[in-house]
């Protein structure tokens, strides 16, 4: 499918930005004051961020309230249900734990779960694609809430816990790609099953159905080389969880070293997310003899 910036922008920041409010939110960083307004800043920043660049995919952003309306059977509207009732409540919690020095226990941990079911409302909108196969898996939802976790340690300075969650990631990242490169495969959809005229035999395609480009083909269909999908891969798991990994596990904690591997891992997490949706083959695809 057609890696759209705005999506690409809108999951990994918003991913970011929850996995550090889950752990705000369970207590795992003990400050107070300006200290945790900035970084409480940064949470808001990024989910906030993510969210506002997904307004850009809708063919009317300012209709964007009416893709509320619909949660009770898109999980795109419950995913932006969620990302309101979790920054709302995360809010109350911050302010109270910032300008009074009070973090009340059960109301960080009610932000943290809704952050997470957040994060899995967002994936649950690719995984839930019977259409995409690559993404019609539990594994895509596992491998969004790795990062958000993995990336949410990193950003809440839990350096070795975000070290380990980092090769663990590093893990489901291999087993996500392994799976979803034979998923279309398994489905045995073809020709013949795109036009239901497989009884008759062997199905080809004569003449494309339109003589131009569509949106279809444009949104879709997108065919990324196989030797470019290799280094990506290599680029997205070496800066995404590897080489992460191998700093904050073998180097002595420290600011500087804290930005270097956030800056690497934002590279890797980019071009995991570019490819994504770059290598997800639409069914669609078989009307005009591509996957």
């Amino acid at each position: 499918m057609h890696p759209a910036p705005s999506v690409i922008i809108f999951t990994a920041l918003s991913g970011l930005g929850f996995g550090l409010m889950t752990f705000l939110g369970v207590g795992f960083l003990d400050v107070s004051g300006w200290v945790a307004f900035v970084f409480v800043a940064v949470a808001y920043a990024l989910a906030g961020g993510g969210l506002l660049s997904s307004l850009f995919h809708l063919g009317h952003p300012e209709r964007f309230m009416k893709a509320l309306t619909q949660w009770r059977s898109s999980w795109l509207s419950r995913e932006g249900v969620l990302s309101i009732v979790t920054m709302g409540v995360f809010g109350i919690y911050a302010l109270l734990w910032i300008f009074m020095d009070n973090r009340i226990e059960w109301l960080g941990f009610v932000a943290a779960a809704l952050s997470v079911l957040t994060v899995y409302s967002t994936s649950m909108i690719y995984a839930q694609m019977k259409s995409v196969p690559r993404w019609h898996t539990p594994m895509t939802s596992i491998l969004y809430l790795m990062y958000s976790f993995a990336g949410g340690a990193l950003l809440a300075t839990q350096t070795v816990l975000a070290g380990w969650l980092m090769l663990v990631l590093a893990v489901v990242q291999v087993i996500t790609w392994l799976s979803g490169d034979g998923a279309f495969a398994k489905t045995g959809s073809d020709m013949g099953t795109a036009t239901g005229l497989g009884f008759l035999g062997k199905v080809r395609l004569l003449e494309k159905p339109h003589s131009g480009t569509n949106y279809l083909m444009k949104e879709m269909i997108h065919v990324v080389g196989r030797k470019h999908v290799i280094k990506l891969r290599v680029i997205a798991l070496a800066l995404g969880s590897l080489l992460p990994a191998i700093l904050l596990l073998s180097l002595p904690s420290s600011h500087m070293v804290g930005m270097v591997v956030i800056l690497v891992h934002l590279v890797g997490l980019f071009s995991q997310r570019w490819l994504f949706f770059a290598e997800a083959e639409h069914v669609v695809g078989l009307y005009y003899g591509k996957r």
